[in-house]
């Protein structure tokens, strides 16, 4: 498969490139900085330099022709304010959406966050942040020619994997290596059965491919 993933640099999109080109699949990463991709080559996936903020249709539609999944990884970071969270979290996710749809490509997966909700309350940069996030990923869901998933990891940590999760609509809170959300999508992105479902994923005691196999019916 070749599997073009927004917010190549990021922590977890990093993770994944290594998983999926390990696994024998063509990778590319959307970054804005080109002094990162040296880091990209370095897991395995192709670098492809472009500012979802700033780019036209036309621009991110050609990046995903011939893909046959698209990941959206990308985030504002939690350095940004309130701005970047819409032109990022939302607008970026959405104009990706768009792109996937105009290149005839059926697999989509976002990484969202868990408790994101576009009608969240609050004032301070993060409630923005959850409602951006919810915003998109209500957007993907509207889209019946999407084959899409929506993943909301808990609270992320660089602790190393166990490969041991719980993946389920509703987990309840709890936190979840990074490793271990990258090692979920890959699994995710070659299941065509998880399609249409939102999950909240955190550390469990149920094995990544179980855990992918169980919720997709399989």
């Amino acid at each position: 498969m070749r599997i073009v993933i927004a917010g190549g640099h990021g922590q977890i999109a990093l993770r994944l490139e290594r998983l999926l080109s390990a696994g024998g699949h063509e990778v590319a990463g959307i970054i804005r900085n080109p002094d990162h991709s040296a880091d990209l080559r370095d897991a395995g996936a192709e670098p492809i330099v472009l500012d979802l903020e700033s780019a036209s249709l036309a621009e991110v539609t050609e990046v995903l022709k011939g893909a046959d999944a698209a990941v959206f990884a990308a985030g504002a970071g939690p350095g940004s304010g309130v701005g970047r969270k819409d032109t990022v979290d939302r607008a970026a996710a959405v104009l990706f959406a768009d792109a996937a749809e105009q290149a005839g490509v059926r697999r989509y997966l976002i990484v969202s966050s868990m408790g994101a909700d576009s009608a969240h309350q609050g004032n301070e940069v993060f409630d923005a942040y959850l409602r951006a996030k919810g915003a998109a990923d209500d957007d993907v869901r509207a889209r019946p020619r999407l084959a899409w998933t929506i993943l909301r990891p808990g609270m992320l940590t660089n602790d190393a994997g166990t490969g041991l999760v719980a993946l389920k609509a509703s987990t309840g809170r709890g936190p979840v290596p990074r490793d271990d959300v990258a090692a979920v999508l890959a699994e995710l992105v070659e299941t065509p059965a998880a399609a249409g479902l939102t999950l909240e994923l955190i550390s469990g005691s149920v094995p990544v491919v179980v855990a992918v196999k169980d919720i997709a019916g399989n």
